[in-house]
């Protein structure tokens, strides 16, 4: 059922109550992440049968993501104790520079209550208690998740875990909660308790949101991950050395998941005459499509097609095998200066089992292309030793946010150093979305100037100093 205008006002009041506790204490956050982790792990089996009866996702993968899931909770209870991201600097006083210099302490705290919009190609990683989710949990911010109608039973179920597991460990009333509903879910970015939200989803419904939050008589930041077409550019030297592979590979990238991951390699660049459309039709004949998310995704696919196909450069190449229920692999060929010249046709994402390989002839032409190519999570650059590709890889790393040299973009790994996001319209903001640094996106800076040290926050205290890595006059202190 929706949630009402009135039972948004109490769970809003009860999160901004419960904002002051999740600042207070890094140790009682991370036993809190934990505690969710363990209680989600205790129910995997549970959840997974709910996730496939509503997504048709498989309970392999389903599994496979529960287990990354609370990975992810886990991983942030780490950094919330390990302690740098709280970026920590001092400046110490010195009456004698000129101008006098105060002694300064700054550091990042939390934003305050966060609103959480859940992706449907997810139900568990980018759901009610993913990345978005952890993140701004360990970043000391209540959160307010608005459930996607694709897995309504399983985010429900979920949500009643993961609060039972906060409320068994002391953790405040208000910390998470879950709303439904699309008016509900626009009244949530405009209410004035929530400081920041985070969405997965279509490029339309985040770019409303993004509208919406960015509207409001105080502009809150809204970090959405929207649309990707995650491009991939194969040398004539890569395609004679390992044509087969590479071919394989590709199939197995753009079918994973029935193509609803948003790092599909969705626009591959090919050089023409190599034989790897034909290496590629090989691979993908044998390989079955499958069910689609949501009635909308599947409604979308077929019109996706028709859309690149409208185009006169555009053909047909290959097939998978038929598939009575869902969504075909289809592989389209299209060519280079078509591409530079109709961006806007061509380079729509299609979300579902479809690649477009797009032929060029020189690097001139490859280039023209690749400069109409629009942000993107991933690039992917399939090259041997022998190549010149300077040029290219500049042109891919100012469209990505991760570029690739080896392999293929689906399958993002939860780590400190990963980049989930990339310029617009892959994401509305620099940060990722995904691994340790997706925090960032939930604090704010906050400087204090000649401050008593026990009106400080405890972070920035001597006593704490010692424990936590910072930056003191301009030197990095490791405790």
């Amino acid at each position: 059922m929706p949630t009402t205008p009135a039972q948004l006002e109490e769970l809003a009041a009860a999160a901004a109550a419960a904002a002051p506790v999740w600042r207070l204490s890094a140790a009682d956050r991370a036993r809190w992440l934990r505690a969710v982790a363990d209680s989600l792990d205790a129910h995997a089996a549970e959840l997974v049968e709910i996730a496939d009866r509503e997504t048709r996702l498989g309970t392999a993968r389903l599994t496979g993501e529960v287990a990354r899931t609370t990975g992810q909770l886990r991983l942030f209870a780490s950094v919330v104790e390990e302690g740098s991201y709280l970026e920590i600097t001092v400046d110490d006083a010195d009456a004698a520079a000129t101008p006098p210099r105060p002694e300064l302490r700054r550091l990042l705290t939390g934003v305050g209550p966060v609103a959480v919009f859940s992706a449907s190609n997810f139900p568990f990683a980018f759901s009610v208690a993913g990345g978005d989710t952890a993140s701004a949990l360990a970043a000391g911010n209540p959160v307010v998740v608005k459930a996607h109608s694709g897995h309504p039973e399983l985010s429900r179920r979920t949500a009643e875990i993961a609060i039972e597991a906060l409320r068994a460990a002391g953790a405040p009333e208000g910390s998470l909660a879950l709303i439904e509903g699309r008016e509900a879910g626009n009244a949530l970015v405009r209410h004035p308790v929530i400081r920041a939200a985070g969405f997965t989803g279509s490029l339309s419904g985040g770019r409303a949101l993004f509208d919406l939050a960015s509207g409001r008589v105080d502009p809150i930041p809204f970090y959405g991950e929207l649309g990707s077409v995650n491009p991939v550019v194969l040398t004539a030297a890569a395609v004679e050395a390992r044509g087969a592979d590479l071919a394989s590979g590709l199939v197995g990238s753009f079918t994973l998941g029935v193509g609803q991951f948003c790092t599909k390699p969705g626009v591959v660049f090919v050089p023409g005459g190599t034989g790897f459309e034909d290496a590629v039709a090989a691979a993908v004949a044998p390989v079955p499509g499958g069910p689609l998310l949501t009635d909308r995704i599947t409604g979308a696919f077929p019109d996706g097609i028709r859309a690149l196909l409208s185009d006169p450069s555009t053909e047909v190449i290959a097939h998978g095998a038929e598939t009575p229920e869902g969504a075909r692999p289809v592989v389209l060929a299209t060519d280079a200066a078509a591409v530079a010249a109709r961006p806007e046709t061509l380079l729509e994402e299609v979300f579902g089992p479809l690649t477009l390989l797009v032929r060029y002839s020189d690097e001139e032409e490859l280039h023209a292309a690749l400069r109409a190519v629009p942000g993107s999570l991933t690039a992917t650059l399939h090259a041997e030793a022998s190549d010149e590709v300077g040029e290219t890889l500049d042109l891919l790393q100012q469209r990505a946010g991760r570029v690739l040299f080896a392999g293929w973009p689906t399958g993002v790994a939860v780590t400190w150093s990963q980049q989930h996001g990339g310029p617009w319209p892959a994401t509305t903001s620099l940060h990722t979305s995904v691994g340790a640094t997706a925090i960032r996106r939930f604090l704010r800076p906050v400087a204090y100037q000649d401050a008593p040290q026990h009106l400080l926050p405890v972070p920035l205290r001597d006593t704490s100093l010692a424990h936590t890595p910072h930056r003191r006059n301009g030197k990095l202190v490791l405790p």
